[in-house]
């Protein structure tokens, strides 16, 4: 199964062992973000490691270990699908609009997310950490 993640799923898993590590770890999901991705993990990085209380060293082990999981796409792989997600999305969150164009682009089976802008539109369906517990 084919699933785009959000950013905030990354972010859950860097700052505590939890469910969203957990879940990452998982082989039986290919898990696909977009390289905006990684700008938004740099951009909150000392808030990350103030939480999750991980050094800088730290940091970079366990961020290497959960990107060995997930395939980082560049934006030219999905820009010409840009505007069709800012349409499907609204004026909700037009930052995510990178990843659910990154779903379309790639054909990925949903998105992982807690962020309830992405129900907005029914083109990709959205799992929350919960519904991926679930289907363990």
């Amino acid at each position: 199964m084919k699933l785009v993640i959000d950013t905030n799923r990354i972010i859950a898993a860097l700052i505590t062992n939890s469910a969203s590590r957990k879940i990452i770890k998982n082989i039986d999901y290919q898990f696909i973000a977009p390289d905006y991705s990684l700008e938004e993990i740099r951009k909150y990085k000392d808030e990350i490691c103030k939480k999750s209380e991980l050094d800088e060293e730290e940091f970079a082990v366990l961020l290497d270990l959960i990107f060995n999981n997930i395939k980082i796409i560049s934006k030219l792989d999905y820009i010409d699908f840009i505007a069709e997600a800012e349409e499907l999305i609204k004026i909700r969150d037009i930052k995510d609009a990178p990843f659910l164009a990154l779903a379309i682009a790639e054909k990925a089976d949903e998105i992982w997310s807690e962020d309830k802008d992405f129900l907005v539109q029914n083109r990709i369906k959205i799992y929350t950490t919960e519904d991926l517990l679930i289907s363990f």
